[in-house]
C-alpha cells in the first residue's frame, strides 16, 4: 500500500471514530433521542437531563456531560 493511500484514508477513519464516539454537541431539542452503549436516552427539556435505562432495565438519568464521557451517537449501533 502506498503512502498516499494511507494518508487519504486517515480523514475517513477520523470521521468514523468521531461518529462512533458521539463527538460533537448533543441535541438540545426536548424529546431528542441519542444512543449510548446500546441504550436509548431521551432529553427531558424541563430538567435538561437524559433519561433511559441501564443494562438491568432500571431507570437512569444522565447529565449531558456524563453522556459525552460515555460516548453517544444519533443512531443505534450494534
Amino acid at each position: 500500500m502506498s503512502t498516499s493511500t494511507e494518508t487519504e484514508s486517515e480523514p475517513a477513519k477520523r470521521r468514523a471514530a468521531r461518529a462512533a464516539s458521539g463527538a460533537g454537541s448533543l441535541p438540545t431539542a426536548p424529546c431528542s433521542v441519542v444512543w449510548s452503549k446500546g441504550h436509548a436516552y431521551v432529553l427531558e427539556g424541563f430538567r435538561a437531563r437524559w433519561v433511559g435505562v441501564d443494562d438491568r432495565g432500571r431507570p437512569q438519568a444522565l447529565s449531558g456531560e456524563q453522556l459525552q464521557r460515555r460516548g453517544w451517537s444519533r443512531t443505534r449501533s450494534r
